[in-house]
C-alpha cells in the first residue's frame, strides 16, 4: 500500500522551497510514498508545487496582518473555512502523517490532524518559534529544529535537531565560479555582490542597493540583483543603463548565484540553511516585522558564531553599502567568515526530516 504524506504550508519561498525539499527527499528514500500538499490560495505554492510535479490543493487562509490591523477582520471566518476544507481534505486523501512546515495553511491542516488522531510532524525553521507551532507543538510527534535550545517551546523528548532543509539543487550543486558567471553574463575578473530579499523581495535591501548602486560599480564590483515583484520595474530600469548589473524579480536557479557570489547581502529567515551550505560571506538584514522578531534571533545566533554580519533594517540606507564595501574588501574577514559558517552547515536535512516523516508511518 503507498504511504500517504500531506505536506501543508507555504507562503513565501521560506516555507515552500523547504516543503518541496522534504517531499522530494521522501521520494527518494521511498518510492511508494504518495504526497499531497496544501497551501494557501494565491500564494506561490499554488505554482511552484506543480511545477515541481506534485498535486496540491488550496485553502482559503491568510495570516495575520500586523501592520494593517483593520484587515484583518476577516481572518475568523477564513480560519473556520480551513478547518473544514482541511477535514475534507482529510477524509478523502486518509494520510498516514501530515507535516507542517509553517506558512498559512500549516495550522489548520495540523490541527485537524491532531484532532482525528493522525500523526503530525513539525518543521520550525526559526530560533524563536511561532505562537501556531507553540500551540501545534503540544499535540505534534515529532518537532525538526535547526538550533538549539527550542525545548524553551516545545516537548524536549520529541524535538529532533535536523537543520533547515536546503533545495537538492542547491545542496548537491557542482556549479563552479565560472559556471555562475557565465550564466549571469559577468565578467570574470570583477567581484561580485549578491542582494537578495528572498522571494517577495526586501524593501530596504532594494532601496540601499539602488541608492549605492554607483558606488558598488566604481568600486569594480558587479551585482546580481533579486528585487522580488515589487521592485522588479524600477530595479530594471536603474541596471538598464549600467553594465555589470543582473536583475531580476527571482533567481530560478540559485545555486548559480551562489556559485558566482563573493560576498551576499539576505533576510535572515530560511535563506540562512543555503547560505551555510553555499558557504559565503553574508551581511544579514532582518525583517523586523516578522513574527517576534524572529529573523533577528535567527542572523544574531550566526553573528555569535562569527559566522556572519548584520545590519539593522532601519539602519540598511547608511550603512548597508558601506558594510558590503568593507566586506567585499576584506579577504580576511571573508576566509573568517565562510570557515564559520561552512561549521553551521547540514547538507542533508531534508533526508533527516524525511525519514523522521518515515518513522511515523506504520503499515
Amino acid at each position: 500500500m503507498p504511504k500517504k504524506v500531506i505536506i501543508a504550508g507555504g507562503g513565501t519561498g521560506g516555507h515552500v522551497f523547504p516543503a518541496l525539499a522534504i517531499g522530494q527527499a521522501l521520494v527518494r528514500l521511498d518510492p511508494q510514498v504518495e504526497l499531497l500538499y496544501v497551501g494557501a490560495k494565491g500564494k506561490m505554492e499554488m505554482e511552484k508545487v506543480p511545477q515541481a510535479g506534485f498535486p496540491i490543493v488550496g485553502l482559503d487562509i491568510a495570516g495575520m496582518n500586523r501592520s494593517a490591523p483593520w484587515k484583518n477582520i476577516s481572518l475568523p471566518w477564513k480560519l473556520v473555512k480551513s478547518l473544514f476544507t482541511a477535514q475534507s481534505v482529510l477524509r478523502r486523501f486518509k494520510p498516514d502523517v501530515v507535516v507542517g512546515v509553517g506558512g498559512y495553511a500549516s495550522f489548520p491542516m495540523l490541527r485537524q490532524a491532531q484532532k482525528h488522531g493522525i500523526p503530525t510532524l513539525i518543521q520550525e525553521q526559526n530560533s524563536f518559534a511561532g505562537k501556531s507551532n507553540q500551540i501545534l507543538g503540544r499535540g505534534a510527534r515529532t518537532i525538526c529544529v535547526a538550533f538549539d535550545g527550542m525545548d524553551r517551546f516545545f516537548p524536549a523528548d520529541r524535538i529532533v535537531v535536523t537543520g533547515n532543509p536546503v533545495r537538492h539543487s542547491i545542496a548537491a550543486s557542482k556549479a563552479t565560479r565560472a559556471d555562475g558567471i557565465n550564466y549571469f553574463q559577468l565578467d570574470p575578473s570583477r567581484k561580485v555582490i549578491l542582494a537578495t530579499g528572498g522571494s517577495l523581495g526586501a524593501r530596504s535591501i532594494n532601496e540601499a542597493i539602488d541608492a549605492g548602486l554607483d558606488r558598488i560599480l566604481d568600486n569594480g564590483y558587479q551585482l546580481i540583483w533579486q528585487t522580488g515583484k515589487l521592485y522588479e520595474e524600477k530595479a530594471s530600469r536603474v541596471a538598464a543603463s549600467r553594465k555589470g548589473v543582473w536583475t531580476s524579480a527571482f533567481i530560478t536557479h540559485m545555486e548559480m548565484a551562489y556559485a558566482a557570489a563573493d560576498v551576499v547581502v539576505s533576510r535572515a529567515g530560511s535563506t540562512i540553511a543555503e547560505l551555510c551550505v553555499a558557504a559565503k560571506p553574508v551581511v544579514f538584514v532582518p525583517y523586523p516585522y516578522a513574527a517576534e522578531d524572529h529573523q533577528t534571533v535567527n542572523a544574531m545566533n550566526l553573528v555569535r558564531h562569527e559566522a556572519g554580519l548584520i545590519v539593522k533594517d532601519s539602519e540598511a540606507a547608511a550603512q548597508l553599502v558601506p558594510t558590503l564595501l568593507s566586506l567585499a574588501g576584506d579577504p580576511v574577514l571573508q576566509a573568517s567568515l565562510v570557515h564559520h559558517i561552512a561549521t553551521l552547515a547540514i547538507p542533508d536535512a531534508d533526508e533527516r526530516i524525511a525519514r523522521e516523516v518515515l518513522k511515523l508511518i506504520v503499515k
